[in-house]
């Protein structure tokens, strides 16, 4: 599997800013405090010292924040579906993408229109990220129109399930939703123990900014941590709308909303696997979006992950994605500003590859593009080693001065060292219109004709069956 290693890293917080936004978040939760609901966090969180105000208000203590990130696993390994390691963070250099199994809307790589997501589009979805080698992981949503509110989430996972072989980021409706996906995981597994030892999926849940946790919240936190499974906790905040307009005090506030999220799951289960994930985007004003392709959100998405480095907790960010409505200029350019600063930052997962339409749709054809995208940057993060073997001056003097390397035997060796793109067009003669489109329409053919998703235990199918029978 083709993973990224970065040796060029970007710094937006340093350790004094890091310091600073981290008190600010203290500050937060001892003085201002959380909405906090849901009877189980909130019994938790006041049997370890914490207190409500009059105004309903929970002040959580920093050393229960302390504590928690003592507690709270440094190292994580997720696992493809049969079993095998996949995803491996242990320090800030790997990088890992995913894309979308399902959305609301998709633009159909067909006819290049926008039409509304259905439940067979998870198939194409799920095989097209099983082949490309720099998509990692999928996210299960539960957004299929045709299908029921109350059992989108369980139906397209176990779609999912069904047709992609690596590693699943999934997120639910409801809490009835995570404890029947939590049970369809562990069939597929060999039971929960197998799946608490080698996870092949991880949660993505969220607060409601500013500063509240509701009850389907802190429930999913729960569940998810007396479970064991990895659980990431990211607030979507919007500058201007539901945090400050300010970048700084929006770091700070998205962080104590993480850090909230980190102190109950480590609370119910100490050292349950966490992942700090964060939004932080700006209102646009004049829209009313939050908006997905802004350079600010993804400032703020490099500075956060600044801040779980800082703490040495695994990030999960975003990138690959925009704010338009097709595969235009504008979606090429966002796409390519945010992978760049993303693998440039300290993230270790990245989600929302070919999103579109500030997370509206999907796009399989700019999903192909970004796997190119991704390919050509991990050539420009590798950086520029130098040593006796790079530096090449006994090549150099057998070439001499006026001479060629072509017909070098080190050129030979060493040829493959350099990026050869499959889509974009490096031609002696390029042709007056663009052929990208149709390259990326003929893959995306060929994936669909041509590869092969390993199959299921026929067993494992019989009880995945019986789980849609039942909620059919």
């Amino acid at each position: 599997m083709s993973t990224s290693t970065r040796n060029l890293s970007l710094t937006i917080l340093d350790q004094e800013k890091s310091e600073q936004i981290h008190e600010a978040s203290l500050y937060l939760m001892e003085n201002v405090g959380m909405k906090i609901e849901g009877t189980r966090a909130f019994k938790l969180l006041h049997d370890n010292g914490a207190v409500t105000t009059n105004e309903g208000f929970t002040l959580i203590p920093r050393e229960l924040v302390e504590r928690a990130l003592k507690s709270v696993p440094k190292e994580l390994v997720l696992y493809k579906r049969d079993g095998e390691p996949s995803i491996k963070i242990n320090n800030v250099n790997a990088v890992y993408f995913g894309t979308h199994a399902d959305q609301l809307e998709l633009v159909d790589p067909s006819s290049g229109r926008v039409r509304k997501f259905l439940r067979k589009d998870t198939a194409m979805m799920c095989k097209l990220a099983d082949y490309l080698t720099n998509i990692h992981f999928i996210l299960s949503v539960g957004m299929s129109s045709d299908l029921r509110p109350e059992v989108q989430s369980q139906i397209t996972f176990l779609e999912t399930v069904k047709h992609f072989s690596k590693t699943i980021n999934f997120s639910t409706n409801d809490i009835g939703a995570l404890k029947d996906i939590i049970e369809i995981a562990a069939i597929v597994a060999g039971g929960l123990n197998n799946l608490q030892e080698r996870p092949f999926i991880f949660y993505l849940c969220d607060p409601i900014p500013p500063l509240a946790h509701p009850k389907e919240s802190t429930e999913k936190l729960y569940i998810s941590a007396e479970n064991r499974i990895p659980v990431v906790y990211m607030p979507y905040c919007m500058m201007g709308g539901t945090s400050p307009m300010s970048l700084a005090g929006t770091l700070a506030q998205c962080n104590a909303d993480i850090l909230t999220g980190l102190v109950i799951t480590q609370l119910v289960s100490e050292g349950s696997p966490f992942i700090y994930g964060s939004m932080p985007s700006v209102f646009d004003m004049r829209s009313t979006i939050g908006s997905y392709g802004a350079p600010e959100f993804h400032l703020l998405v490099a500075a956060s992950s600044d801040l779980a480095a800082y703490y040495g907790i695994p990030f999960f960010g975003t990138a690959g994605c925009t704010d338009a409505k097709v595969l235009d200029e504008q979606a090429v350019a966002e796409t390519t500003m945010e992978l760049f600063s993303t693998m440039l930052s300290k993230a270790n997962i990245v989600h929302d590859v070919g999103v579109m339409d500030h997370c509206n749709s999907v796009s399989p054809e700019l999903v192909v593009l970004a796997d190119e995208i991704i390919e050509g940057l991990k050539h420009y993060t590798q950086g520029v080693q130098v040593n006796a073997e790079e530096l090449a001056l006994d090549v150099i003097k057998e070439v001499g001065p006026g001479g060629d390397y072509l017909t070098n035997l080190h050129t030979l060796l060493n040829i493959k060292k350099v990026w050869y793109p499959s889509l974009f067009s490096r031609d002696m003669q390029n042709i007056n219109e663009s052929q990208i489109k149709e390259k990326v329409k003929e893959k995306i053919s060929n994936i669909m004709e041509s590869h092969q998703v390993p199959q299921l235990n026929k067993s494992i199918l019989m009880e995945l069956e019986k789980w849609s029978a039942k909620l059919e």
